[in-house]
């Protein structure tokens, strides 16, 4: 029952939000700050109590907090929930984001209920995505996540929000049928003919006889799933997406969304169809490689400051395929290469959702004050807002995979892992490292070196909405127009509550693996044991 309460909780406290309509907007976002604390700290209880490798057997090592219902008894399907070595860092992951980003909001002005409402809808859908062991109830969670931020991005975005959200919503619900179609696919080629029992599945994978229909089922699998994560050449939504979401329904859809689809290529894909896995890994490897490098050189061109960040999603992503597609190659490498390989790509999920969440929040504090992500109309920020220089360069540094942050531990991994495997590959993939380190060292130059540089309240941006420039060379003020400029103020109490968590936890990750490690290593070692068969 504690797994059903973590899950639904936030669904609970949503409709208590929608019906309590006399709360204040400041209770209203208090209630979803309270509501998130206390789902993480039952997470928090459920990790304290998880012992990996205990109760081997199924899709992976130590499933624990197992709950088995009947749902739709002619296809049985069922409510059938989990907690592994896989889910759990992810789930924990969940509830620290969604904390952050109900900190961050404390003073969201517009339709604070509704707001609040949706997100903890998502946080149900994104928690019960990880916790599923049933087909049907993944694609279900899966599904309403998409739902879920399409009314974030349309709702409370800017720009061409609506636009972004369709698109968004379009692209994803598409991939969403083509994973349905290949869960129809698994339903057929089974002999137990279940999509209750991902266990079932994996100790007996469906067409492991039919190397063609087994292909197939693998590609709709995988194309549902690579849409979402998002991997090239399906990524083009996410820009759009990022630049117009609010800040924290990007930190949201980056650090979370983007692992549903992850997760389903390690959760599904490897462990149940591990034959087609191992047929078809250098083309995910391949893929991922191309996902690096077509996102670091795409973000370095970026003059948006959060269309960079959106960006290096698309490269961060191609390094957990690398390192998921080295798993299968299983001719070519060790076991213990590739457990590696798929350790360091699951370290990157958590990483990811890190570090970029907090670079997404980071960059909404320049929404918040100037109304404009374009890197020439800000510059010199460390000298009126010291604090937010210093988080920005973290998170800058954490991204780029700096030694002694979690970025490091998971590509090291990575890499390690796959160069046996797929030694071309690898070093093309390093590439991405350079190019990444670029791009992150050129962002802080423009936005905290030299002049100062802040928009103003009045004259318009290169969109004809946001402000203009003010500089200050020498301490006389030269204003781009003659209107009065704005002065950047730096982050306030809760924005500091909201990041520094995030960049604490990278740091700690970076420092302490092996409270990570211990926790994923059983797990991947079980999963890269059921690719091998």
């Amino acid at each position: 029952m504690l797994l059903t309460v973590v899950i639904f909780l936030p669904l609970v406290a949503a409709g208590a939000l929608l019906a309590a309509r006399r709360l204040s907007g400041r209770a209203a976002i208090g209630l979803w700050v309270a509501v998130s604390a206390v789902d993480l700290a039952l997470v928090g209880w459920m990790w304290w109590r998880f012992e990996p490798g205990e109760g081997a057997s199924g899709v992976v090592d130590g499933l624990a907090y197992e709950v088995d219902l009947q749902w739709i008894p002619t296809v049985d399907a069922g409510y059938r929930i989990g907690v592994d070595g896989l889910s759990l860092p992810l789930l924990a992951l969940t509830g620290v984001l969604f904390l952050a980003c109900a900190i961050y909001s404390l003073r969201e002005p517009d339709r604070p209920h509704t707001y609040a409402a949706l997100f903890l809808f998502l946080q149900t859908a994104c928690l019960g995505t990880f916790a599923s062991l049933d087909l049907i109830l993944f694609f279900v969670f899966f599904d309403l996540s998409i739902v879920g931020m399409y009314f974030v991005i349309a709702g409370w975005g800017h720009g061409n929000a609506r636009r972004s959200a369709l698109k968004f919503f379009l692209y994803t619900f598409i991939g969403s049928l083509a994973l349905l179609v290949g869960f129809i696919g698994l339903f057929l080629g089974s002999e137990e003919r279940t999509l209750r029992d991902m266990v079932a599945l994996a100790e007996n994978p469906p067409l492991a006889d039919c190397p063609v229909a087994g292909g197939l089922v693998l590609l709709a699998i995988g194309l549902g799933l690579a849409v979402k994560t998002p991997l090239f050449p399906f990524h083009t939504w996410l820009p759009d997406a990022h630049t117009d979401a609010p800040a924290a329904g990007s930190a949201v859809l980056a650090g979370i969304l983007l692992k549903l689809g992850t997760y389903g290529f390690v959760r599904i894909a490897m462990p149940i169809l591990p034959e087609a896995w191992q047929r078809w890994a250098m083309v995910a490897v391949v893929v991922g490689v191309i996902s690096v490098l077509w996102g670091a050189f795409v973000a370095l061109a970026q003059i948006d400051v959060k269309r960079m960040i959106a960006y290096t999603s698309v490269n961060h992503m191609g390094y957990v395929l690398l390192g998921l597609g080295s798993a299968g190659l299983v001719a070519s490498a060790d076991e213990g290469a590739r457990t590696v390989a798929t350790v360091g790509a699951m370290y990157q999920m958590v990483s990811h959702g890190l570090l970029t969440g907090a670079l997404f929040l980071l960059s909404g504090v320049l929404w918040s004050r100037g109304r404009t992500y374009a890197f020439d109309r800000w510059g010199g920020l460390a000298r009126p807002a010291p604090v937010f220089a210093a988080c920005l360069a973290v998170a800058a540094f954490g991204s780029l995979g700096l030694p002694g942050f979690s970025g490091f531990i998971a590509e090291f991994q990575v890499f390690t892992g796959a160069l046996q495997a797929a030694p071309v590959a690898t070093v093309l993939a390093v590439v991405g490292i350079l190019v990444t380190a670029g791009l992150f060292l050129l962002a802080l130059q423009r936005l905290l070196t030299g002049d100062t540089v802040v928009p103003s309240e009045t004259d318009p941006d290169e969109t004809g909405e946001g402000p203009a420039s003010e500089r200050t060379d020498g301490g006389t003020a030269i204003a781009t127009q003659p209107r009065t400029a704005t002065r950047m103020a730096d982050l306030r109490g809760h924005e500091v509550a909201s990041i520094v968590p995030l960049l604490v936890l990278a740091l700690v990750f970076g420092v302490l693996p092996r409270a990570l490690l211990d926790v994923l290593e059983p797990a991947a070692m079980a999963v890269v044991e059921l690719v091998s068969r």
